[in-house]
């Protein structure tokens, strides 16, 4: 068929520009938020992607030119009548889907071609605003051509290109940012918070298992959730306590989780022993303690081997004894992770069809990137996933993500500069994320020193990305967030997200947006009103109408005139 020749052509060019940019197809992959083995099927011609803005991120990846990228758009146009049993189905949350009649895709070869920077500052050669603009309506003006080419060249048997839809990803009133979306995990047990500027704590790796809090039945020792308790109170913090880790005795033939202590992964043989460490826990706690998670990761082995049946039984006694004992606080479901795992997934969709989400007040998540080399806005996949579960389910809660995968430790460092801006846009994710009802986010974690990104060792100075995270507290303290979108969407290169806020001021407000990319670099211009760029470093330019401001991976604030208020 012409369609599988065109198919071919149009991956034998993928690849030809992958080849002269030197990347990798996992180096691609991460720049355009899809698998490895999804871009080296586009690129050996075995299926097509659906749309074209997914070939459009590919080729910029790639450096294409204009002459590439109209090249690319005529072989995808003429290949997007491939019989549907070829066509791909786009990849789901993460999980791979077959290609063809049930046959599973071939994995990619050994990928030894080099990651090499296209450009001198290390990303992609730019693009200037024009050709973006001409691209776009080189687009438009074939797709309308061959929509209106007559009823002989209509293609009915072809699946058609899905919806394309312009503006943000959403948009509401003006809403206030709470403090608490800043969240952190502490991985200390003596009480010191952190010296920059947040919003919320969580313990866990602290010292707080129940194993450590009652190590014999009935024979509690508190003086380490003391010390936590009061840190949080003399810093103003709200405090998330995390609960899990059985005690030997409450399981002894139970498996042994992941930690020295011997506590057990397995729920307690005896519901009554969970009854009574609630108990104790809430009524020493009460008006203290902020929130509880009633497990830290119930859908990982690891740390919870039982039924989801039981643990749906444990969340409804729990919820019932906090919320007899101290009703303004929040109760937070057994925390979710391995979400990128099918097994995980079924985890978390068998405790919402139990009902188990009835029982609280807050599903608890744990959003992470694939690896941490990986742009935070891969972790926008998994909200998407979850929201589709809760959904299905007919359960709706707030989400809050409360922490990270068991492996992190073993996870490569990231650079100074890097680990700055992924500090950043993980809190960002968040704020985007709105949309599917997230509210905080608790970064893993504050203390410790063997993860991707430190915020700051105990005893030590703030690092380059705290200081960055605290740069962007202090721009939200007094916005409103407006609208989140990203791309093509809302007129910007393919690479660029942003959020738009109205900052209400003593004597004066103004309209603010943040802009980042999730690779590269990219530029814009100055629109009418813009006055000052601000930059984490707490650093600022002045901007007229028509400037070019570039765009990176680094969160940038630009700020319009502002105007006198009343309020």
């Amino acid at each position: 068929m012409a369609e599988a020749s065109h198919q071919k052509q149009l991956g034998a060019l993928l690849e030809d520009l992958k080849q002269r940019s030197g990347h990798s197809y996992q180096r691609i992959g991460q720049r355009v938020c899809a698998s490895k083995s999804t871009v080296y099927r586009y690129c050996t011609g075995q299926i097509v992607p659906p749309d074209f803005a997914t070939i459009e991120r590919i080729a910029k990846a790639c450096n294409a030119d204009r002459a590439d990228m109209a090249a690319l758009h005529r072989l995808w146009m003429a290949a997007s009548d491939v019989p549907d049993e070829i066509r791909e189905e786009p990849e789901r949350s993460g999980i791979r889907t077959a290609v063809g009649a049930g046959s599973p895709a071939a994995d990619p070869p050994q990928d030894l071609s080099p990651s090499a920077p296209a450009g001198p500052d290390g990303g992609p050669r730019r693009r200037s605003l024009s050709f973006i603009v001409v691209a776009s309506v080189v687009t438009l003006l074939v797709a309308v051509t061959a929509a209106s080419s007559g009823p002989g060249l209509r293609r009915t048997s072809a699946r058609q290109p899905d919806q394309w839809i312009s503006g943000p990803a959403w948009v509401s009133s003006p809403a206030r940012i709470p403090s608490t979306l800043f969240g952190v995990t502490i991985n200390s047990t003596t009480g010191t918070m952190p010296s920059f500027r947040t919003g919320a704590v969580r313990f866990w790796d602290s010292g707080t298992r129940w194993a450590d809090i009652e190590p014999q039945r009935g024979e509690f020792d508190w003086s380490v959730l003391d010390r936590l308790v009061g840190g949080a109170e003399r810093a103003g913090l709200p405090a998330l306590f995390v609960m899990g880790g059985t005690p030997q005795w409450a399981s002894p033939n139970g498996p042994v989780g992941p930690y020295a202590d011997g506590s057990r992964a397995a729920p307690p043989d005896r519901l009554a022993d969970w009854d009574t460490f609630v108990r104790a826990l809430v009524h020493r706690y009460r008006g203290r303690i902020e929130a509880y998670e009633l497990w830290v990761l119930a859908n990982d082995p690891r740390f919870y081997n039982g039924s989801v049946e039981t643990l749906v039984e444990m969340t409804r006694r729990a919820s019932r004894t906090i919320r007899a004992a101290d009703p303004k606080a929040t109760v937070v479901c057994p925390g979710m992770g391995r979400l990128w795992e099918p097994d995980a997934l079924h985890v978390l969709q068998r405790f919402a069809e139990l009902g188990g989400y009835r029982y609280c007040d807050v599903a608890g998540i744990k959003l992470y990137q694939r690896t941490a080399s990986d742009p935070p806005e891969t972790m926008l996949a998994l909200t998407r996933t979850v929201d589709r579960v809760l959904h299905h389910a007919g359960v709706h809660p707030p989400l809050w993500s409360t922490g990270t995968m068991y492996e992190i430790p073993l996870q490569a460092p990231l650079d100074r500069r890097r680990a700055a801006d992924y500090a950043v846009r993980f809190y960002l994710v968040g704020l985007y994320a709105r949309k599917v009802n997230l509210e905080r986010m608790y970064f893993y974690n504050w203390g410790g020193t063997k993860i991707p990104i430190v915020l700051q060792a105990e005893g030590g100075a703030p690092t380059q990305a705290a200081l960055a995270v605290e740069q962007l507290e202090r721009w939200l303290a007094h916005a409103r967030i407006r609208s989140c979108g990203h791309g093509l969407a809302v007129n910007l290169s393919g690479n660029v997200w942003e959020c738009k806020f109205t900052v209400t001021e003593p004597q004066r407000s103004y309209e603010a947006t943040i802009r980042w990319t999730d690779s590269g670099t990219a530029v814009t211009t100055a629109e009418p009103g813009l006055e000052f760029v601000h930059r984490l470093d707490g650093t600022m330019t002045p901007v007229q109408p028509g400037d070019i401001v570039q765009i990176t991976e680094q969160p940038i604030l630009l700020k319009q005139r502002p105007q006198s208020s009343t309020s």
